[in-house]
């Protein structure tokens, strides 16, 4: 988009921990050598959406992963998924894109409304991603076309309105 600034790891958090995440009692920040979701637990009263360092796509990437995880994985650590890092075999590498698939498509629109650069990631270097990067533009285009319901939708709305300014 000419013209238009890009949203920085610190407008995307601040934005999400003013506007949406008190409803949801959880809190982003970045800072993390690793991402990692922490759900609350006794003497934490908010769940922690670890993000790592200052990478905005890092946060929009992990604030996918929460939009699309129902009530009951939000009270798991990392929403109860298995991670197997690098290298992986490519049964696990296809495990892996099967997992990302939506979580990518959805990164890639909270990518647009906050001008932020999408490539998809395999997590894994050397992995073929062409025909994984074909899957999620696929699956972008059809939320583009039919909208984004539920707490994705609701976050996909917040960065649009917010965009940079916060």
């Amino acid at each position: 988009m000419p013209g238009r600034s890009v949203a920085t790891d610190r407008s995307i958090a601040g934005l999400f921990n003013v506007r949406l995440g008190p409803k949801y009692a959880t809190l982003l920040i970045g800072g993390a050598e690793e991402p990692l979701y922490l759900p609350a637990a006794p003497g934490r009263s908010r769940a922690l959406l670890r993000y790592t360092r200052d990478y905005a796509r890092s946060a929009l990437h992990e604030l996918a992963h929460w939009s699309l995880a129902g009530p009951q994985r939000r009270e798991l650590v990392d929403y109860g998924y298995w991670y197997r890092p690098p290298p992986r075999s490519k049964a696990e590498q296809a495990r892996f894109f099967a997992a990302e698939l939506r979580v990518q498509a959805l990164e890639c629109l909270f990518c647009e409304v906050c001008g932020v650069v999408f490539h998809v990631s395999a997590d894994n270097i050397g992995a073929d991603t062409s025909g994984f990067a074909a899957r999620v533009e696929t699956a972008a285009c059809a939320w583009r076309q039919q909208g984004v319901k539920g707490l994705a939708g609701q976050t996909l709305r917040l960065l649009a309105q917010g965009g940079t300014h916060v």
